[in-house]
């Protein structure tokens, strides 16, 4: 990660940085100038969640990832309406932009209703509405009605939409053992004929998939086979890889969601980080649901994938404190498939973090090293102070510009009694 000292970021008036470099060089303006004293850093991208799903944090939180979703996330979501989507996903974006998380990559149903609670908060998603077979979720409808709505989504609005293109869409088929193999290779050929992200669940625990494997060895050779990969494509978690998989994912040039937190949670297994960077798999990180997280702390994300990749391999420097920020960040943008975000750069979106430096945390902030270390390792979301999305302040000094957070959290907590009745 590179450091560059006394600088200005310029925004052009479409919410795009117009300019990053010194200030001796920077081009004169008339625009209105934003002082501030500390670090400016792109947003970090959140590469797979589940936010809605804020609603239910702390159900069933030391069970197993099959167990915890048949008995408590499945019956609980069948509870859940539209304006509880919102709630939820209002919740958890209040708490991402206040840690710095400028862009998520959600997974979820009822998804305009996620896309309500984007744009009135106004963070940016790459959401991709879920597809699945699973109990209590045939309210939905059937998986062809909901791949065929998210096609009828896309061909509608575009693949993005909205102020400063903060709504992007893309298709979520959930995973290999909650869907029919014919859904995952419908959907796929309709995502890379709209150069839309597919985004979905690979070998995530041991036994999730034992049907799939039995057939045709592992998800990703089940998906080489049938023709899926080849467009842009997301692997949530991807624990449970042999070498052959790591190789099927390089080849086809799949990206990954590493998701520490949730993955230890839930005792899912420790990811082959070491051996996917090796491989040149694009990789970011993500939180997963804040249900089994449980929280959407990018900065702990940094740190546990950091920890378990050097405890994994018996290296301390198997990921570096640059390497962790660099995942969070234009790792998770790539991993998105996109160039625009992740990044303080000419051409890409203005959606720009300020992280104060009085803070004990900093001991020499004046080295450039040191400053990267300490941000990673010890300041993380407390020192964020400030957020811009497009150009525009939606967190100043700590609070939220656009949403009463008194109301978000009332919101929040009406749902979670409403599950619980």
């Amino acid at each position: 990660m590179s450091v560059l000292r006394d600088a200005v970021v310029d925004v052009d008036d479409d919410g795009r940085i117009a300019h990053v470099g010194p200030a001796d060089t920077a081009p004169t303006t008339d625009a209105p100038v934003t002082r501030v004293h500390g670090l400016l850093m792109p947003g970090l991208v959140n590469t797979h969640a589940h936010t809605p799903l804020t609603v239910l944090r702390g159900l069933g939180g030391d069970l197993p990832l099959m167990r915890w979703l048949t008995e408590v996330v499945w019956p609980a979501e069948a509870k859940l309406d539209g304006a509880d989507v919102r709630a939820g996903m209002l919740a958890g974006t209040a708490e991402m932009l206040r840690g710095g998380v400028t862009t998520s990559a959600e997974m979820y149903f009822q998804a305009e209703h996620v896309a309500e609670a984007v744009l009135e908060i106004g963070s940016r998603v790459l959401l991709t509405p879920g597809i699945i077979t699973a109990p209590g979720m045939e309210r939905l409808g059937t998986w062809e009605q909901m791949r065929d709505a998210v096609s009828a989504w896309i061909d509608a609005d575009g693949l993005r939409s909205g102020p400063g293109e903060r709504l992007e869409l893309g298709y979520g088929p959930h995973a290999a053992y909650t869907l029919p193999t014919e859904a995952i290779v419908t959907t796929a050929a309709l995502a890379r004929e709209r150069g839309a992200l597919m985004h979905l669940h690979v070998a995530e625990a041991p036994g999730e998939d034992d049907a799939v494997r039995a057939e045709f060895g592992s998800v990703p050779a089940m998906l080489e086979r049938t023709g899926s990969l080849g467009g842009r494509v997301l692997a949530a978690h991807a624990i449970q890889l042999s070498d052959d998989d790591i190789a099927i994912l390089a080849r086809h040039d799949v990206a990954v969601a590493h998701c520490p937190g949730s993955n230890a949670k839930l005792a899912a297994g420790v990811a082959r980080v070491a051996e996917l960077r090796t491989a040149g798999v694009r990789m970011g990180l993500g939180t997963d649901s804040p249900a089994s997280n449980d929280d959407l702390d990018m900065w702990e994300e940094q740190r546990l994938a950091s920890l378990f990749a050097r405890q994994r391999g018996a290296d301390a420097t198997a990921l570096t404190a640059g390497d962790a920020l660099a995942l969070a960040t234009r790792g998770g943008a790539a991993a998105l498939g996109r160039d625009d975000l992740g990044t303080l750069t000419a051409g890409a979106w203005a959606d720009v973090v300020h992280v104060s430096l009085d803070d004990l945390a900093f001991v020499d902030p004046d080295d450039d090293a040191q400053l990267v270390s300490n941000l990673v390792w010890a300041s993380g979301a407390r020192g964020v102070r400030d957020v811009w999305v497009a150009g525009e302040p939606v967190l100043a000094d700590g609070d939220l510009t656009r949403v009463d957070p008194a109301e978000v959290l009332a919101g929040a907590r009406r749902v979670g009694a409403k599950v619980k009745s």
